[in-house]
């Protein structure tokens, strides 16, 4: 069967040379206007726009409200398995805080409930942060813990790593944890809280962990920017049986 010939779209060409540009120009370099950018291109404006912008998405470039387009830094971060953002933040040589939305403590619906091993109406601990790197938002994060933890606020503004808390002055540790990695686009009110466009590509990833005797301890639900993040996973094969 002969294969069918397949010709890229004219954004998509466009947004290939663009990105050679950006990788010759390096970080922060000033992109030429749309309007001398489709001149340049022999294209409609409509084109370098679309072009732009899945670039901005992507994290290869980054607009400034009446300043124009520019060269993004690069400026990937990741998170691993049975680590904390700080940890990892650390790891990278990066400076993380978090803006502590609100921590209360709830009653378990059928869904937590089930995540976590408890039964519905159960107390649990909910901690909702905007975690964030080098003074610039990265995360929404909401986790749901068993059980109330008095003092957990101002433990966690002295302390910013929610694992290191848990551990040192509640005797609780994450021995496993189970990722489920999503994609999806930033609501209005993710957009407002990690600074971005309503619609802005985000990951999703929703977290159980697990102490030592393999009981649910943690059940967090974060949304990464989806231009300053990726996820780091690293697996051995056990050779038990």
């Amino acid at each position: 069967m002969t294969s069918r010939a397949f010709a890229a779209p004219k954004y998509y060409k466009v947004k290939e040379e663009l990105r050679q540009l950006a990788h010759e120009a390096g970080p922060e370099a000033s992109l030429p206007t749309e309007r001398t950018l489709a001149a340049q291109y022999t294209t409609s404006r409509t084109t370098v726009r679309q072009a732009i912008a899945e670039l901005v998405a992507e994290g290869v470039l980054h607009r400034t409200q009446g300043k124009g387009t520019f060269v993004a830094p690069s400026r990937p971060t990741y998170v691993r398995q049975l680590t904390s953002f700080t940890e990892d933040a650390e790891a990278q040589h990066l400076r993380s805080a978090s803006d502590i939305l609100g921590i209360e403590t709830v009653p378990a619906d059928a869904h937590l409930a089930e995540r976590l091993s408890v039964s519905p109406g159960t107390e649990l601990t909910r901690v909702e942060r905007v975690r964030i790197i080098n003074g610039e938002p990265l995360a929404h994060e909401t986790a749901h813990l068993p059980g109330p933890l008095a003092g957990l606020q101002h433990r966690l503004e002295q302390n910013g790593s929610l694992y290191a808390v848990l551990s040192t002055h509640y005797g609780i540790s994450i021995a496993e944890a189970e990722d489920t990695v999503m994609t999806m686009v930033a609501g209005p009110r993710e957009a407002h809280l990690l600074t971005i466009e309503t619609g802005a590509p985000l990951l999703l990833i929703h977290r159980r962990g697990l102490n030592a005797q393999g009981s649910p301890v943690e059940w967090t639900r974060s949304v990464f920017r989806g231009d300053r993040f990726q996820f780091f996973a690293r697996t051995s094969a056990d050779s038990t049986p």
